[in-house]
């Protein structure tokens, strides 16, 4: 048995030779290949049930396998982030002392798991375990949906504090959000969650005011602005207290943890006519969100436009709109845009969604990235969307690119161990700050051809054949004809470490050169 030890400090090889003799070093400048960079995300949809649990009041046990099966399929899919909703309405899929439990855990609003646990942390501990972000997912004014006839629990904030909320619609209660003491409200939660929990990342949709046609009852509120000398419009004066609110909280979370990333994913449109060609819903006026703002102020980490329109819709172009986005953002802030795979769930959405993915990666080479809304088409199709993902531009899996405006220092290189065993090279790794390691890239080359893999910050070693055999069947073969084999030799191995905000170390290749007498009998 051979063993070298290799503390990469600088791009030199270390050549390792296996067979008759023992080892020696040299020193060469490597062409090195680098990790895929991309952001791929899924949202993962609480209110109503959309996406999990699949329904009220089941189990502990039964949540648990359903979060597996759900981070699994990510995994399986080389995405590298959830996007988890946390709160649907004023309400908390976690121990929180400031919302109750929510309903949609137990099918009652202030109950607990039984047998307890805190489903977000177990889903944040799971997720990175499978070297996944999650990204906590929240409602800011939704306050809640009685659909259905449901009853206003006592436990709800539209009961416990009513002089915060308004009806609107014939099923909608929303907090209003230009009372200082809702934004508190909002904020504080926000706050807690950032402080208590591992996460990766604060996220807030399109929901704001409520869609619908601008109306919002909040008389009462906007009279008292006026009487105390407001000079503002009614609308100027909503999207004020919004604009307030968004600041607020990136900044709160950069004082408190300058590392979690906040993302926000509006509405795709930003206004009718901008661009010029585009049609449909003005949020601007209707949400009263000036989501252009935000972008250009920089008061975003990832910038998630719900572009769910097709490349070929005029009106509402996926890429006209993602240009225009790509043109808003002034503070070079992430563009990963929101793409819509649940309807339908058929080749020709598979084909829109591969095109919308290399679209965004062209307007974006440097850092590209994408979230798709929402999970349960992934877990319902095993024969359209996920294999094209993976025999497409999910091929290989990426590293979330990095965000240098939060954090450019990169970790230590690990240090790295191979031991030839027959016919196997083991190769185990280890760092000085482990905490440091989110995830290890796995690079090895068989022949001349370099590839990688993405593993965990828990995984340590890895076992590669130094030789093994390559089935390619022949195009256009006769039915009796044979498919080609050919044999490949492994004849380099590396590991670099990843942290948290997707800075990859240096790392050095260990060149492994075998003779004959080492790997064949």
């Amino acid at each position: 048995m051979n063993k070298v030890t290799t503390t990469v400090a600088a791009l030199a090889a270390t050549v390792v030779f296996f067979g008759c003799g023992g080892g020696r070093v040299t020193v060469e400048p490597p062409e090195l290949p680098a990790a895929e960079r991309e952001f791929r995300g899924v949202w993962v949809a609480t209110v109503g049930n959309i996406d999990w649990p699949s329904r009220p009041g089941l189990t502990t046990e039964e949540q648990q396998r359903e979060a597996l099966a759900i981070l699994d399929t990510v995994a399986a899919l080389r995405m590298n982030a959830v996007v988890f909703q946390v709160r649907p309405h004023c309400d908390a899929l976690y121990a929180s002392d400031l919302e109750p439990w929510s309903s949609y855990l137990t099918g009652e609003q202030g109950k607990a798991p039984e047998p307890y646990y805190d489903p977000l942390r177990f889903w944040t501990d799971e997720a990175h375990k499978r070297g996944i972000e999650l990204h906590a997912w929240f409602n800011p004014y939704r306050a809640f949906i009685a659909r259905g006839g449901r009853e206003i629990p006592a436990t709800s904030v539209a009961k416990q504090r009513p002089e915060l909320v308004r009806k609107t619609g014939g099923d909608l209660y929303w907090l209003d959000p230009s009372l200082k003491e809702v934004q508190d409200l909002s904020y504080a939660v926000v706050m807690d969650v950032v402080k208590r929990y591992d996460i990766d990342g604060v996220h807030f949709d399109d929901y704001f005011y409520p869609y619908g046609d601008g109306t919002f009852p909040d008389d009462e509120s906007w009279e008292r602005y006026r009487s105390g000398g407001g000079p503002l419009s009614r609308e100027d004066w909503r999207r004020s207290h919004v604009n307030t609110f968004i600041e607020r909280v990136y900044r709160g979370i950069k004082t408190e943890k300058p590392a979690v990333k906040f993302g926000l994913s509006p509405f795709g449109i930003w206004r009718p006519r901008y661009p010029a060609s585009i049609t449909g819903y003005d949020q601007y006026n209707r949400l009263f969100a000036d989501a252009k703002l935000w972008l250009n102020e920089g008061w975003i980490d990832y910038w998630t436009p719900q572009l769910y329109w097709p490349v070929n819709q005029v009106p509402q172009s996926f890429p006209v709109l993602l240009g225009w986005w790509a043109n808003e953002n002034t503070k070079g802030r992430h563009l990963w845009p929101g793409m819509i795979i649940n309807r339908p769930r058929d080749e020709r959405t598979a084909d829109e969604i591969f095109n919308q993915i290399m679209i965004a990666r062209g307007f974006v080479p440097q850092g590209p990235g994408h979230v798709h809304f929402s999970m349960k088409a992934f877990l319902r199709d095993s024969t359209v969307m996920n294999p094209m993902l993976t025999a497409g531009p999910y091929q290989r899996p990426a590293l979330v690119p990095p965000t240098p405006w939060l954090d450019d220092d990169a970790p230590a290189a690990p240090a790295v161990t191979v031991t030839t065993d027959g016919d196997s090279l083991r190769v185990v790794w280890s760092h000085a700050a482990p905490s440091d390691v989110f995830r290890s890239v796995l690079y090895y080359r068989y022949n001349s051809v370099w590839t990688y893999d993405i593993v965990s910050g828990g995984s340590s070693e890895r076992t590669f054949p130094l030789r093994r055999t390559v089935t390619e069947p022949v195009r256009n073969a006769r039915a009796d004809e044979a498919p080609r084999v050919r044999t490949e030799t492994l004849t380099a191995v590396g590991v670099s470490a990843s942290d948290r905000m997707g800075n990859e170390s240096i790392w050095a290749p260990v060149t492994v050169k075998t003779d004959t007498a080492a790997v064949m009998p």
